[in-house]
Formats: structure tokens, sequence, C-alpha cells
């Protein structure tokens, strides 16, 4: 090889060093980025509509006063959780008085009469109850199960404990468990399941969730993670 050869040759390597430095910090940096301008992005688009609903849901003397008073008002972003947020506690303040539950249990009864309309706010109110229940076990464990057949598997989450009609027809113990779908976790189906052949993941909801959002490609780290046994140890101590 001569000298000339030997040049190009190491010119032509430190150009793809060069390029393969710019390309790694380029990664990088779309990584670190990307993130946070997408959350950044979605919650400014969030915040906007909120704010956008409100004004449209409020009436214009209310709003004029409320200008008067507070001289940023429709200007600063958030001020739409604020109404929204200060709204639902006056609401939830006024029904926990008798009057007020008379008024709650007067509208429940006519929507109750409703053919329609009953459905949706039944579903709706059991949902939500189920959800915001300090007691309610909605979402408490993730688990994994055999599913659609023998050797293939899932991640699901428990909802509760089967009752009613399915408890009494059923000898074995049925669990609730809701199975997402990728990589929207917001739908996905119910399975009835014996509760012996569900394996209970030590993992948060958080991470089994992110891991089905991912497809598998976010995997919790086993740091994070805390085994049955180090939780019975602690229960002992």
């Amino acid at each position: 090889m001569t000298d000339y050869q030997a040049e190009n040759q190491t010119e032509i390597s430190q150009h793809k060093s060069v390029f393969g430095n710019i390309r790694r910090w380029f990664l990088a940096g779309l990584l670190l980025s990307a993130p946070v301008f997408l959350t950044t992005y979605i919650t400014w688009i969030a915040i906007d509509l909120i704010d956008k609903q409100v004004v449209n849901l409020l009436p214009k003397e209310l709003i004029r006063f409320i200008t008067s008073w507070v001289p940023g008002f429709g200007i600063f972003p958030g001020y739409g959780i604020i109404i929204g947020f200060v709204s639902i506690t006056l609401l939830g303040a006024l029904t926990t008085g008798f009057l007020g539950r008379w008024i709650v249990h007067l509208g429940e009864r006519v929507l109750n009469s409703m053919p329609v309309v009953r459905t949706i706010y039944g579903s709706s109110k059991q949902i939500l109850e189920t959800v915001v229940a300090t007691q309610s076990d909605a979402f408490r464990d993730a688990v994994i199960l055999e599913y659609p057949r023998k050797g293939t598997y899932v991640i699901g989450f428990v909802t509760g404990v089967a009752k009613g009609e399915i408890d009494e027809k059923i000898d074995t113990e049925i669990v609730n468990v809701f199975v997402p779908t990728t990589p929207n976790p917001t739908s996905g189906f119910l399975l009835l399941c014996p509760k012996a052949e569900l394996t209970y993941l030590d993992m948060a909801v958080e991470d089994a969730i992110k891991l089905v959002v991912s497809a598998g490609i976010v995997t919790p780290e086993k740091s994070a993670k805390k085994t049955k046994k180090n939780v019975s140890s602690q229960k002992e101590a």
C-alpha cells in the first residue's frame, strides 16, 4: 500500500468517525428533547382546550365580572382548570347538605326515568365510584395470565372480585381482569379468570402500563421491583 492510499484511508476513517459522532450526538439529543417537547405540546393543547370550553360555558356577564376583578383572566393559560376545580369543589360542598342531597336524588330519578340516558348515567356513575373509591381494588395489581392460548401470556389489571350471580354460579373464586391493548391501553376487554390461574406481578401498575403502551420496549428495571418475600419480611418485621 502506497503512502497516498494510506493517507486516503486515514481520511476516510476520520470522516466516518466524525459523522458517526454527529449521528450519535443527534440521536442522544433527540431522545432527550423529544419527550420533553411532546409532553409540553400535549399539555399545552389540553390546557388550551379546557380554557376554551370553560369560557364558552360561562355567561358573558360572569366573564365581565371576573375580568374586572382579575385583569389577567383569559390571557394566562390554566384559568379554565382553576375555575373547573373551584366549581366542582363548590358543587361537592353543596351536595353534602340535606337540600343538596335531595336535589341530587331528584335529578337521579329524572335521569333514571329516561330509557337511554339512564343506562349511560348508571354505567358512568358506577365506573367513577369504583375508580374514585378509596377502598376499591380497581387497577391495584398487575397480573399475567395465559391468553389467548396455553403457552402465551398477556398483562392484565385486576379490577375486583366477581360478585353477584357470577360468584353464585361458579364454585371457584373468580377475579375480574381488564386486559388492555397496545398501544392504546384505554381499550381492551374483560376476562373473568380463576384467581389460581393468575400470576401477580411485583411491578407497579404504572410500570405495567408503560410496558403495554411501548409494546414491550420499555421494561421496568429489576431494582425497581419488590419481591413478595421482601414485602412479607417487612410486614413480619
